[in-house]
């Protein structure tokens, strides 16, 4: 079963993306996409308190997009992050596709331990996303953490709006 699934995603992966319509994220030609980023990379905390860490995080995955929105099928989405785990997350993205093109973002988020919900704003890239707009939205969850800052996860709820001017 493993392998039927990874053919059916390297099959979809070999799909060319399609056409978006012009516009901004917000108006009504704004095209929806929704997808799957699984990630690792390394925290690094420092206390700041009772029961508050201050972390900053490198995530690099495997994103895939799905949707007659989107904005590409495939990508390598690279994240650096700042997280307080009482007042939340702040971070950048660089999604990088199989030509080297590039979408960048803007991360906010809860970001606590009690609630997780991650916004991002793409505000660019490179290439054939040069004007591309857009937000997204998702919770992380964290499948392992190690004691030395060794970290995998994943995105839940992935879905967005992109415009390519």
């Amino acid at each position: 079963m493993p392998v039927a699934i990874a053919i059916v995603m390297a099959t979809a992966a070999c799909a060319p993306p399609e056409p978006a319509k012009s516009g901004t994220a917000g108006s009504a030609d704004a095209r929806e996409f929704q997808g799957s980023w699984n990630a690792s990379g390394r925290r690094y905390i420092i206390p700041l308190g009772a029961g508050r860490n201050g972390s900053i995080i490198h995530l690099r995955g495997s994103m895939l997009l799905a949707g007659e929105g989107r904005p590409g099928v495939g990508f390598r989405a690279d994240v650096v992050a700042l997280v307080d785990t009482a007042t939340g997350l702040v971070g950048r993205s660089v999604w990088t596709d199989e030509n080297g093109d590039q979408v960048f973002g803007e991360l906010k988020g809860e970001g606590t331990a009690s609630r997780n919900r991650i916004t991002g704003t793409i505000f660019g890239g490179t290439g054939r996303y040069a004007s591309v707009t857009g937000t997204y939205e998702f919770s992380w969850e964290y499948v392992i953490e190690s004691d030395d800052g060794s970290i995998q996860g994943r995105a839940v709820g992935l879905k967005g709006r992109v415009a390519l001017k």
